[in-house]
């Protein structure tokens, strides 16, 4: 008995886990940006004239680290609804 994998269908199905990977990449600016909002906090707490400067340096930072996860979003959506191995086979 022959028992072959469709490789359409292998492909699909590694592009889903592919995906699902790419979409760890939420983990780390989640932390990173709750550590610095804790820590933006923390340091308008104890120096209260510099909130200005505290707050636009901390969503800086927040925006640089919110970038990492927007690209693992758009390399889960390539992989999901435009995926350009399947093209390939």
């Amino acid at each position: 008995m022959n028992q072959s994998i469709d490789p359409r269908a292998f492909v699909l199905g590694c592009s889903a886990i592919g995906a699902g990977l790419a979409m760890i990449a939420g983990i780390g600016p989640g932390i990173g940006q709750g550590f610095a909002a804790g820590k933006g906090a923390e340091a308008v707490g104890r120096q209260p004239e510099a909130r200005g400067t505290i707050t636009s340096t901390m969503l800086l930072g927040c925006a640089v680290a919110e970038s990492t996860g927007i690209y693992g979003l758009v390399i889960a959506l390539i992989l999901l609804f435009a995926n350009p191995l399947v093209d390939k086979i």
